[in-house]
């Protein structure tokens, strides 16, 4: 009886030990798996371009490293990591210009691809090489692969994971050296999956293997869960679909196409094509050189029996030898002229009306179908609030209400929403004039010749001879509210520019003809007799007026060199003239 109790109780030990070990290799795995991306906060390093050699410069102007190398690499620019090239040798040098990283051969940044940013490189990781093969260091010198790949490179769109080789087969690793995909495909792409507020996060994989017929293409999800093996022609996802946590795929077999959403077969292989429609959020698929249309679902709701289906607006226009048949976007029938169409707006009181009987005139109805806008404008398109952008028969655009009260005069050549702001420009090419307008329509600025820009928070405008700026609602703001870390501020006086403090006083002389506000680092440029000069946040002239820069109408300093953009995100400092 006792040693029956005391093997149970064994028992009961062991398993509650295989209990723990099971969840903590669950924990350690999926925490192996997550990684965070990287964060510059500050701006401290940057290349140096000097003769046509290489150095770095500090964010005040000091050189760190000397111009006297062939090409120089900073993969992050808050940290002092200078990777240096100079005949065929490469060395990695700190802020000191202590040599580091001596342990490892080859070491290199691994470059973005397709990303969006003025940091080019993965900011925490460095690859290096050993006979032949690659592995991966972070920027401390701490290794986290072994050299036991034939390629590292980066993914496209996802920063953060690398694509590695082996034994002519591709993964994909996280930059801490996990394992996402396993390494058996012929090629691995990102399926292009894009959010505003998630960027590529939730984007899949299309992976593939080349068969005897060709290549066979397959799909993962954004966890790199296998959710399609690869034997399908062709693959795609359709990413007008905003649906984070389902991928519907376009795929074919044989020639023929069908839907998927994720390993579910939504719409059978039998289509020479399938279109998606994204307003209505629809299918068009063709049989046979007949067109029809299926829902989201996967639902035939227009059979496939017409020539032609044209969706405009909410209604779709199927044309075959009887004539054309105008049906709603659930499928039925709609009693509507064929010379009308229906386009939604952003605002459910509104819709907008083309009238294609005689000529093309738009218009607007409300939701209960009743006109509020006449039939009478050669284009239309909603704003915002109550306001519409419309355009006469000479192609002016003006802004009415829905009253059709005119807000702003249909006078301009372009006008248009200032990006991710309340603020609307209207501008006349003729005169080269641009007018700015707050949310409620009245009139906040007028300049000739101006450039406008947003900035952060507040919109920019300006010319050669004056700078005014405004937030996103439209109220004019003074550069002190702008430049809020500043001391000191441009100030315009007797048509020159000089600089005064917060209060108004004049501190550095107003003598230049232009000047610009100084920048993060602590400088600001100074324009005479058409060359440029720099001084510093003290009010100290660092540099008297010397560069001829043709074609930099505001550049910009860090000390005695300026700042070059040369394409793909990359910039540089010089003081080459």
């Amino acid at each position: 009886m006792k040693r029956k109790f005391i093997i149970r109780n064994i028992l009961i030990i062991l398993l509650v030990i295989a209990v723990i070990v099971g969840i903590s290799y669950y924990y350690i795995h999926q925490n192996h798996k997550k990684y965070e991306i990287a964060k510059v906060e500050q701006y401290n390093y940057f290349v140096l371009k000097q003769e046509n050699r290489t150095g770095v410069i500090d964010r005040n102007g000091n050189k760190v490293i000397e111009a006297e190398y062939e090409d120089i690499k900073i993969p992050n620019p808050e940290k002092a990591i200078f990777i240096c090239y100079k005949e065929d040798e490469t060395k990695v040098f700190n802020a000191n210009k202590e040599e580091i990283l001596k342990d490892y051969e080859a070491v290199e940044p691994i470059r973005l691809k397709n990303i969006a940013s003025d940091l080019m490189y993965e900011k925490s990781v460095l690859k290096y090489g050993r006979d032949g093969k690659y592995g991966l260091i972070n920027l401390e010198g701490k290794q986290i692969t072994k050299p036991i790949y034939d390629e590292i490179d980066s993914l496209p769109y996802k920063e953060g994971e690398l694509l590695v080789k082996q034994n002519n087969q591709y993964g994909v690793i996280n930059i801490k050296g996990k394992k996402l995909i396993e390494i058996k495909y012929d090629q691995i792409t990102v399926d292009g999956y894009y959010t505003d507020e998630n960027g590529y996060e939730y984007a899949g994989y299309i992976i593939s293997n080349r068969t005897e017929e060709g290549y066979r293409y397959g799909y993962r999800n954004d966890k790199g869960k296998l959710i399609l093996k690869p034997e399908y022609n062709q693959l795609s996802r359709i990413t007008e679909i905003r649906d984070n946590d389902n991928a519907y795929l376009l795929c074919a077999k044989n020639g023929q196409f069908g839907v998927m959403k994720n390993e579910k077969q939504l719409m059978d292989h039998q289509y020479q094509s399938i279109t998606y429609e994204g307003t209505n959020q629809l299918f068009v698929v063709e049989r046979s050189k007949r067109y029809g249309i299926a829902n989201l679902y996967g639902e035939v709701i227009v059979p496939t029996q017409y020539h032609q289906i044209d969706i405009t607006g909410i209604y779709l226009y199927a044309k075959n030898e009887q004539g054309t048949t105008v049906y709603n976007k659930n499928g039925t029938q709609a009693n509507i002229d064929t010379n009308i169409a229906i386009l939604n707006t952003s605002n459910d009181k509104y819709r907008i009306r083309i009238n294609s009987e005689s000529g093309t005139q738009y218009g607007v109805i409300g939701k209960d179908g009743k006109q509020m806008i006449e039939d009478k404008y050669s284009y239309l398109e909603y704003l915002y609030e109550n306001y519409f952008i419309v355009s006469n028969e000479n192609s002016k655009l003006g802004i009415i209400d829905d009253k059709e009260k005119v807000k702003i005069e249909i006078e301009n050549d372009s006008l248009q929403r200032v990006e991710n702001t309340e603020v609307v420009q209207a501008v006349m090419a003729g005169e080269n004039l641009t007018k700015l307008y707050a949310k409620d329509m009245t009139k906040i600025c007028e300049m000739k010749n101006a450039n406008v820009k947003v900035q952060g928070d507040w919109i920019r405008i300006y010319n050669e001879e004056e700078i005014r700026y405004f937030n996103r609602e439209g109220k004019e703001l003074k550069n002190s509210e702008v430049y809020t870390n500043n001391v000191l501020f441009a100030k315009k006086e007797n048509d020159k520019w000089g600089f005064a403090d917060r209060n108004g006083n004049i501190m550095v002389a107003c003598e230049y003809d232009k000047v610009t506000e100084f920048n993060e680092y602590g400088f600001a440029a100074i324009k005479k007799d058409g060359k440029w000069g720099v001084v510093n946040c003290s009010g100290r002239v660092v540099l008297e007026p010397t560069y001829e820069l043709r074609g930099e109408a505001e550049p910009s300093f860090i000390g005695t060199y300026y700042e070059v953009k040369y394409g793909f995100g990359e910039v540089y400092y010089t003081d080459n003239k």
